[in-house]
């Protein structure tokens, strides 16, 4: 981990709607997340953490407030310059994967490296070999487990060799087995690198493997801690 600030946040404040239907799903937001951290946002469903990371994903603008990733003020971005701090800058992973069904666990990785640089089919196997699936590039998204269609996802975020990945629920729709090899993998990314890894989760378990963790209530942070000594993922008592 690294005393530099990979993403920073200052009263952030994200409103839906207004008048009567006005919703308010950030309130005054800050907080600092250091190079090379494993953070879980932790909330029940509705408590902003979703919110939260579109805003740091820069995948909608806040109604106030600022934040910084890496060196960018995404409030200082136009539409285009959002476009290309998301492709060049973060990896996404979701929790039902978003692949393209017609397309190979390859072709799906390979369409995001031919838009973040050269030697696509080497960085493309190199991303595929990384999540362990090596001997399954041909294969489509149908003939695949949801594990490996989501370590597909994963791969497709790290062909970009990004410092900072976003998951949101990335173990959601798995089983416990399958959901530990994921966190698992996730977790290695981070280990003895700058990279920054932020997920979304209401599975308290998964917090016992963070670096940080972030809980949101209504919009607001009540609480932030820090475990000085995570558990690995097989260790822990799903």
């Amino acid at each position: 981990m690294s005393n530099e600030i990979a993403v920073k946040a200052t009263n952030l404040t994200k409103t839906y709607g207004e008048g009567e239907t006005e919703v308010h799903a950030l309130r005054d937001v800050t907080f600092d997340i250091p190079k090379g951290e494993f953070v879980v946002l932790q909330g029940a469903s509705g408590s902003g953490k979703t919110t939260l990371l579109n805003q740091i994903g820069a995948l909608e603008p806040p109604t106030s407030g600022d934040v910084h990733s890496n060196g960018f003020n995404l409030n200082g971005l136009d539409d285009a310059g959002r476009t290309d701090y998301r492709l060049k800058s973060v990896g996404f992973v979701f929790q039902f994967y978003n692949l393209v069904p017609s397309l190979t666990a390859y072709e799906n990785v390979e369409l995001i490296a031919e838009l973040t640089g050269s030697d696509v089919p080497a960085r493309t196997t190199e991303a595929l070999e990384s999540v362990g699936l090596a001997d399954r590039m041909d294969h489509f998204p149908g003939q695949m487990s949801g594990g490996e269609q989501q370590r597909v996802s994963i791969a497709r975020g790290l062909v970009k060799n990004p410092p900072l990945m976003l998951c949101d629920e990335p173990t959601g729709a798995l089983d416990t087995e399958t959901g530990t090899q994921v966190l698992s993998l996730l977790r290695d990314i981070t280990d003895g690198t700058d990279r920054t890894i932020v997920v979304v989760t209401h599975n308290t378990q998964i917090t016992t493997i963070a670096n940080r963790v972030i809980d949101l209530r209504d919009g607001e942070i009540v609480d932030t801690h820090l475990n000085s000594d995570p558990l690995d993922p097989s260790n822990v008592a799903w």
